[in-house]
């Protein structure tokens, strides 16, 4: 917790503790009451004092908010004697604050989990022995053995082994890849059972798990800061009240009505209201397996126009499967899904877990592969029993063989491959990420339900399938093949233009999840990605997405009634204090009467309405 933020917390604490003291000390039987103020006294000197100073250095740099007021309220409090309305607001203030710190602590810890899951040796194999060495230390074409379950150090190519790795924490793809020698490894991917042996083909230093924490670096100190509710508020109410009060002091020639009136208009409505209708929100959401991680996603939700959606795992189930097989003439389909599934399993490309499962589903055995090779434009190759197979696009193919256009069948909207046989055209595979049941009706809710302006998908998958998706789901607006790096750049350029909602899934969204106004993560298989975002999803369903947007509305709709309702009736009793009707006690009582009123209905927050979800509904309508 930032220094800050504790020291606040401490000070919130002190109050409760003197309050507590001083009604025991007030409604005991003691026969002396003279240190019945006492506890008051301590939490206005040891509490107050710095809250004030800490108000007045915000004056000198003129900044004007609620907690402005609050500051005023503490030493106009003492000037009457009013100290448990002064060490009052001294916990509002000091809480207040203290929650503040909490919810802005998401781009730290980003940071630290980034920083955690890489290890700081690396094991460098030499001649016959191991040796561990600083991950700075290593060059390029050294040797590194990665041990089981441990994350790989560098980016390289494995040269002994075979086995699988994890790379979801930077591909967004949750699929384990085999390795066998040859096949290319990525730092920060988690290695499975078997040790592996990989030649290092980067320096740490330029390692795509240092790039990605690069850009998140980058992506903290550019994340734009947003003023918050109450002080938006604050803004307008601070210079009302004093305007009120020194309008009375002027014209009554009394000071006591310039204390009466700034009594009166202590921003409680503001203090308290408003974080109870976040808290209260942040408790309903996580009822509805929702974790708010910062709650300024509550105030700031509702007020996004643009959506910027990740395909992988948020408008598809994340699973693509191989839904279309063509064979050429002479060739039998399950002989070549064997011989296919037997060097896929050697592949870190998202389609080969389809073709591997197909297989598995069709009760097909692999067999032995050797010579396997992956090389950017050439696709994937290995043999199998004696047969040079290769697996690769469309484009490739009819470049190099010509006369194979008449066998292969018409171009799908989504993805597909094509074989090869010792060189001959065997078949084409195509393939599906399912999008979610209910997408395009989320998304055609998102304009007449949350005053969406425009609807993106943004993608690193090839534009064909983001295209099928996005036909599929209603979103005119796509980017495909997109790097983080990229994905980055665009959120960022269209939050400038407007505030942002993106939703994602995987380290490799945790940039721009970070860079949005709001970000929102499905899951929580990589803890980068859920320390990135504002909220996590928990099970990953786009209902719950309309779920928070509606609790987001909600509680800007109960705050604000609670806020302003409560500002209102203080102003009415502000000119009642001006008039001369309204003695500082009497204020005190009525500003308190007021605050009861104000936060009783920021409570109705979490009280669970019939409906969270209207897409549906809207669905039925059209």
């Amino acid at each position: 917790m930032p220094t800050q933020s504790r020291s606040q917390l401490l000070i919130a604490v002190l109050a409760v503790m003197a309050i507590i003291v001083h009604l025991v000390l007030r409604f005991s039987s003691i026969p002396s009451q003279h240190w019945v103020d006492a506890p008051l006294y301590a939490a206005l000197v040891l509490g107050g004092i710095p809250l004030v100073v800490d108000l007045l250095n915000k004056l000198a740099r003129g900044e004007f908010g609620s907690d402005l007021l609050a500051g005023i309220s503490i030493v106009t409090a003492a000037f009457l004697g009013e100290y448990l309305a002064g060490t009052l607001v001294v916990l509002m203030l000091s809480g207040g604050e203290a929650l503040e710190g909490f919810a802005v602590q998401s781009a730290s810890s980003v940071l630290q989990a980034l920083s955690k899951r890489m290890p700081s040796v690396a094991h460098r194999k030499t001649d016959s022995h191991v040796e561990d060495v600083l991950l700075d230390e290593l060059q390029i074409g050294d040797v590194v053995v990665v041990f089981p379950h441990e994350v790989c150090p560098i980016d390289g190519t494995v040269v002994d082994g075979h086995g699988v790795m994890d790379e979801s924490y930077l591909t967004g793809e949750p699929y384990r890849m085999s390795k066998t020698p040859g096949a290319a490894v990525i730092s920060g991917s988690v290695n499975g059972e078997s040790a592996l042996t990989i030649k290092a083909e980067k320096l740490a230093i330029d390692s795509r798990y240092a790039q990605i924490m690069g850009v998140m670096q980058s992506s903290q100190q550019q994340r734009p800061r947003i003023r918050r509710l109450g002080d938006q508020l604050g803004a307008f109410y601070t210079p009302i009240a004093v305007g009120i009060a020194a309008a009375a002091w002027m014209f009554s020639g009394d000071p006591v009505r310039f204390l009466a009136v700034l009594v009166v208009a202590t921003p409680c409505p503001l203090l308290i209201a408003i974080p109870v209708a976040i808290i209260g929100s942040i408790s309903l959401a996580a009822k509805r397996a929702i974790v708010i991680r910062d709650p300024s996603v509550l105030e700031k939700l509702d007020k996004c126009r643009t959506v910027i959606f990740d395909k992988t795992g948020t408008l598809t189930y994340g699973q693509p499967k191989l839904t279309q097989i063509s064979v050429a003439k002479g060739q039998d389909e399950n002989h070549v899904l064997l011989l296919v599934a037997s060097v896929e399993r050697y592949s870190k490309h998202p389609l080969s877990e389809a073709i591997v499962r197909a297989g598995k589903e069709q009760k097909v055995a692999t067999l032995e592969t050797s010579e396997i090779s992956e090389r950017p434009g050439q696709g994937l190759r290995g043999i199998v029993a004696g047969k040079s197979i290769r697996i690769t696009n469309r484009k490739s193919l009819l470049a190099e063989l010509p006369s194979a256009a008449d066998q292969l069948p018409p171009p799908s909207e989504g993805l597909e491959c094509v074989v090869l046989i010792d060189g001959e055209y065997a078949a084409t595979y195509g393939f599906r990420d399912a999008p979610r049941r209910e997408g395009a009706s989320f998304v055609r809710h998102l304009g007449p339900r949350h005053r969406v302006n425009r609807v993106m998908l943004l993608s690193g998958d090839r534009e064909s399938e983001v295209r099928y998706l996005a036909d599929q789901v209603g979103v005119s607006e796509i980017y495909a093949e997109k790097s983080p790096e990229e994905k980055v750049e665009i959120v960022r350029r269209e939050t400038a233009a407007a505030d942002t909602l993106f939703v994602g899934d995987g380290i490799n969204d945790a940039p721009a999840l970070m860079v949005a106004t709001v970000g929102i993560a499905f899951g929580q298989n990589s803890d980068v990605t859920t320390e990135a975002a504002g909220a996590v999803v928990l099970d990953s369903s786009l209902q719950k997405v309309d779920e928070l947007m509606h609790i987001s509305r909600r509680m800007r709709a109960i705050a604000l009634q609670s806020a302003v309702g409560g500002m209102a009736i203080s102003v009415i009793a502000m000119f009642i204090a001006a008039a001369g009707y309204l003695p500082p006690v009497a204020g005190a009582i009525t500003q308190e009467v007021i605050d009861v009123f104000a936060v009783v209905n920021a409570l109705r927050v979490a009280l669970p309405p019939k409906s969270l979800s209207d897409y549906e509904e809207l669905e039925s309508r059209l």
